[in-house]
């Protein structure tokens, strides 16, 4: 792999790879094209991606590389970079008369370059999958700039625990750090493995930007609930789904706050039957 850009400047996904730490032998590199029996455009969602990727012909061989690189085809031979998913082998008991199943997992590889990152394909296009030696010759055409995330508003915001995390720190998100760290308000964190619910507050000087940073920098924010289920399970907090009830403004008197959280956690039982200890 030529780790050298040339005097003009050029570079390839031989020096992506080497930014990321990827080793191009642990890499496949995908060519997502549009069909109507199979991805359709619009209709890339994540959970669309990998039920398509993952499903491959028998003369795919089964011993591939540990990380998919997925890129949706553009005009000519271009393509944009989708996301990766991580390979844990050929699910041999899903295997059909016609396909096999591959055991994809989503992957953070190369994530800040989502939807960012263009290459040119070689001009085998019909080879829609790429080792990763062979890919890494490949043309980088265009990093455009981070696309801004609109704040969505205050009822409509839901976060996985990998989402509030990628909100916290990505300039991206700017439009919803500023929204948040000007209010205080009442949170729901939602365990989606259970069901259970924790009522939460923001308040004060901390507004629900500081709390919930809290909450992504160690997964329970100090709640003793939640840190006792990251004792048992450190990885716990990925199963944690971050909303809002209501909003306060920052001069709101704190009385007012705790009064509708006591409200909150009578209305949706969460001391009964959810994660609130108080």
């Amino acid at each position: 792999m030529n780790a050298n850009p040339s005097t003009a400047g050029d570079l390839t996904l031989s020096h992506i790879f080497i930014a990321c730490g990827l080793n191009p032998a642990d890499v496949l590199v995908v060519r997502h094209t549009y069909n109507l029996d199979g991805l359709r455009r619009g209709e890339t969602t994540p959970e669309n991606v990998l039920a398509y990727t993952r499903a491959q012909g028998l003369r795919f061989n089964s011993h591939q590389p540990r990380i998919w690189l997925n890129f949706l085809a553009e005009s000519g031979r271009r393509c944009r970079y989708w996301g990766a998913f991580e390979n844990h082998g050929e699910l041999e008991s899903e295997r059909t008369a016609t396909l096999r199943h591959f055991d994809l997992r989503p992957s953070r590889v190369m994530s800040s370059l989502a939807n960012r990152l263009v290459t040119e394909w070689s001009k085998d296009a019909i080879n829609w999958a790429k080792k990763g030696t062979s890919a890494a010759t490949f043309p980088v055409v265009e990093i455009a700039d981070p696309e801004v995330v609109p704040f969505p508003g205050y009822d409509q915001v839901l976060l996985d625990s990998a989402s509030l995390r990628t909100m916290i720190e990505d300039s991206r998100y700017d439009a919803w750090r500023t929204a948040l760290g000007v209010v205080q308000g009442i949170y729901l964190i939602t365990d989606t493995s259970t069901g259970r619910q924790y009522v939460g507050k923001a308040d004060g000087a901390e507004r629900l930007l500081g709390r919930w940073t809290a909450y992504a920098r160690d997964g329970h924010g100090g709640n003793v609930a939640l840190r006792e289920l990251k004792g048992i399970d450190t990885a716990h907090a990925r199963h944690f789904q971050w909303s809002i009830l209501r909003v306060f403004g920052p001069s709101t008197p704190m009385a007012e706050v705790d009064a509708a959280e006591a409200h909150y956690k009578r209305a949706l039982m969460s001391r009964e039957f959810g994660l609130n200890r108080n």
